[in-house]
């Protein structure tokens, strides 16, 4: 962990505000919060709520990060092999991470958020209100920045030239050109599973932020909601984006890749053997 570095990481979070946005976004992608039942065990042990962050293995170091800038609270823990767990369970780090992201959700785990805001109140006699669902930009804040840490994806595409051929018996009958295509995905289930309330609403104003149509499909009897960037102008906007509010996890070397692939296609270096090359 002391090895782990981000540059200009100082600079990453420039307030408490941005910070919040942040872990409101990955905590509705990667998080998830368990509610014991109130009172004390046959142990006389006080159980408490937990958040957890599950994650790769791989962003050991963005939740090391995280845990310097929330004050070292919360400890991790390795469940399997690749499997991290980063979990805040203790009474005045909940309260303070609720403060946090308190009014930065915008999908279904809202609900969740205030049952863990409900049983702390019960708990402990305190007074925090409800949390209302974020309706403020999303091109304001960091908040797509933590959903995108967890939920998505960056990828570059090459398709090779091939001619006219005969291949097993059957005539291609077209020839195919040489490309090269930027993507970026976001999969959604299409019901949150702790909630059973739909993702359809909060998918399609990630859609509109987006300036993309929400796509449905179903795998192995589970319905899925998706986004897709692909044109140069939207994936010029999410650079801008991703530029103003950065990564920190595993998938900063993605979009490091991804945008140096971006100024190729903009140079049409793509198109030259050196180009594809590299690519």
């Amino acid at each position: 962990l002391h090895n782990y570095k981000i540059s200009n990481n100082s600079t990453v979070f420039s307030d408490n505000d941005n910070l919040g946005y942040y872990l409101a976004g990955l905590l509705e992608g990667d998080g998830s919060i368990s509610l014991p039942s109130l009172g004390i065990t046959s142990l006389n042990r006080v159980l408490n709520p937990r958040i957890v962050f599950t994650s790769h293995i791989n962003n050991i170091g963005m939740y090391a990060f995280i845990q310097s800038e929330l004050g070292n609270i919360g400890r991790f823990q390795r469940s399997s092999e690749n499997v991290l767990r980063y979990i805040i369970g203790d009474k005045e780090s909940i309260i303070f991470f609720i403060g946090l992201v308190h009014g930065k959700l915008r999908t279904p785990k809202n609900k969740r958020f205030n049952d863990l805001i409900h049983f702390m109140n019960n708990k402990y006699n305190l007074n925090i209100s409800e949390s209302l669902l974020d309706n403020t930009n999303i091109k304001d804040n960091s908040w797509f920045t933590g959903f995108s840490e967890a939920d998505g994806h960056f990828g570059i595409k090459y398709v090779e030239k091939k001619d006219k051929s005969v291949r097993s018996g059957t005539p291609r009958k077209r020839s195919v050109s040489e490309s090269v295509s930027l993507k970026f995905r976001l999969d959604q289930r299409a019901y949150d599973k702790a909630t059973s309330s739909s993702m359809e609403p909060f998918m399609e104003n990630l859609a509109l932020f987006l300036n993309v149509d929400l796509k449905r499909y179903e795998i192995k009897n589970s319905k899925l909601l998706s986004i897709s960037i692909e044109s140069i102008k939207n994936v010029s906007f999410l650079i801008d984006y991703f530029d103003k509010y950065p990564l920190i996890g595993d998938k900063l070397n993605n979009f490091h890749k991804w945008k140096l692939v971006y100024n190729m296609i903009l140079l049409k270096e793509h198109l030259t053997e050196e180009g594809r090359l590299k690519i």
